[in-house]
Formats: structure tokens, C-alpha cells, sequence
């Protein structure tokens, strides 16, 4: 799961017992070689699903990280493309990653918290928010504040992707693993100070339709055909768009 050059075990034990911003600090320069990072598939599959609903201007990569993502915006945006990160260390990397990216100088980085965008005082500035594998970092109690201050940056009938994974089904290695891993952040969590919020089980889809819908949006997801169907039928990797309803008009969740 780890490349040669992705951390060793006692930097990712000092990192877990670190607060999510400096522990992201220190694993930055090799995040990048690390099961964390949102894989490249998914990252390529999104451009050809967002194409259809643009086209975009200016576009926000929610909790950017090492800025994978910054080059889906790049490609389906012909505006700014602009990156926000809590994390000082991701955003040096991110930065770098700008710098190799065609049209890196419509690039521009932010540190802050995703909670607490510093452009929500202003106009709406985006058409386009995207985030990759971050919404692990926030509990479910924070998701309405969260998606509120999305909403507050979109211009209207802007919209929010992001693509979700299907669950682990029960019984499954990969099913296990990952509720092994959410119990042993809860225990750590509880017995230790600052804490590192990191749950894989946490972000139920059903969940956060309703929340997006609460918070002013119109929901759909679509299936990203690129990853198949599992045995059920049901699509193994969607891509949620949330789209902001003009003033005045009620959300609807399809």
C-alpha cells in the first residue's frame, strides 16, 4: 500500500498524535506516495463527468492538499482555479504541483479552514467547488456548517462535486480494515489531546444529500462509468452534484 518513498511507520505514528494541521504538515512531502491520496482513476474519471455541466469559469479545490486536484480544475475551468488547505506543508507541495501544471498561472493557493472560508464575506466568487478524500476530516455535525459556507461561495447555479466510493460490503478485507481503522481513531481520539479527526465511515451518502439539500442545493449523483457496477448493480465509484438553487426556488434531492 506504501511506496519506498511514502513515510515510515513511526512518522505515521508521530503524525496520528499530531493535530490534523500539523500532522498533515509533517507528512506532505510524502503524501503523495502514501493509500491517502485519492488515486489518479478517480481524478481522470471526473474532467469527462463534469464536461457536460459546464461550462465553468472560476473554480475552488476544497481542502486542496498536495493539489491533485487543482489539475481537474485546470482542465474543465477556463477561469482562475483556486486551492484551500488548512495545512501549510500541503500547500507548499500543492504550490509546486502549480508550477509543472499547464496554465498554473491562473493557480492561486489559500490557507484556511474549510469551515470558515475566507470568501464567504464577499460575492459569490465560484462556479465550481470540488474536494477529493477530504470529508473524512469532519464529523458529521459539521457537515451543515460546512456545506453552508460552500453554498455562500457559489454563484447561483454553481455546483459542488465530488465523487464518492461505494462501501466496503460487510464481511469484506477492505470492510474490515476500515472499520478497524475508525475504532482505533475514535479510542486515540479519546484518550488523547489534540485530536485527529480521520473517519472512512463517517460520510454516509444518504447523510449528506440531506444536508446539501438543507443547506440550499439541488442533489443528484451520477455514476462514473469508468469504475463498474458491483454485484448488486449499484456503481461502484458516483460523482455527487450539488447544484445552488436560484433564490427563491426549494432544493430537490433526485
Amino acid at each position: 500500500m506504501f511506496s519506498p518513498e511514502g513515510p515510515t511507520l513511526r512518522e505515521l505514528a508521530v503524525q496520528a498524535l499530531s493535530s490534523v494541521e500539523h500532522g498533515y504538515d509533517l507528512l506532505a512531502p510524502k503524501f503523495d506516495h502514501t493509500p491517502f491520496r485519492t488515486p489518479d482513476t478517480i481524478l481522470d474519471a471526473v474532467p469527462s463527468a463534469l464536461g457536460p455541466l459546464g461550462p465553468f469559469d472560476d473554480g475552488l479545490d476544497l481542502c486542496c492538499g498536495t493539489g491533485a486536484g487543482l489539475a481537474v480544475l485546470a482542465e474543465v475551468c477556463r477561469g482562475s482555479v483556486t486551492g484551500i488547505d488548512i495545512s501549510a506543508g500541503m500547500l507548499e507541495v500543492a504550490r509546486q504541483r502549480a508550477g509543472e501544471l499547464s496554465g498554473g498561472s491562473r493557480v492561486t493557493l489559500v490557507r484556511g479552514d474549510a469551515r470558515a472560508l475566507p470568501f464567504a464575506g464577499s460575492a459569490p466568487a465560484f462556479d465550481l467547488v470540488v474536494s477529493f478524500g477530504a470529508f473524512g476530516h469532519f464529523l458529521p455535525g459539521e457537515l451543515p456548517g460546512l456545506f453552508a459556507q460552500v453554498h455562500s461561495v457559489l454563484r447561483p447555479g454553481g455546483r459542488f462535486a465530488f465523487p464518492v466510493v461505494a462501501p466496503a460490503r460487510p464481511g469484506t478485507p477492505a470492510y474490515w480494515a476500515l472499520l478497524g481503522f475508525d475504532a482505533v481513531m475514535r479510542v486515540r481520539n479519546a484518550v488523547w489531546r489534540p485530536p485527529f479527526v480521520m473517519y472512512y465511515r463517517a460520510f454516509r451518502l444518504a447523510d449528506v444529500r440531506r444536508e446539501l439539500t438543507h443547506a440550499g442545493f439541488d442533489v443528484e449523483t451520477r455514476a462514473l462509468p469508468e469504475f463498474g457496477r458491483g454485484p448488486d448493480g449499484s456503481p461502484r465509484c458516483r460523482m455527487v452534484v450539488a447544484t445552488r438553487t436560484p433564490a427563491g426556488r426549494q432544493p430537490v434531492s433526485s
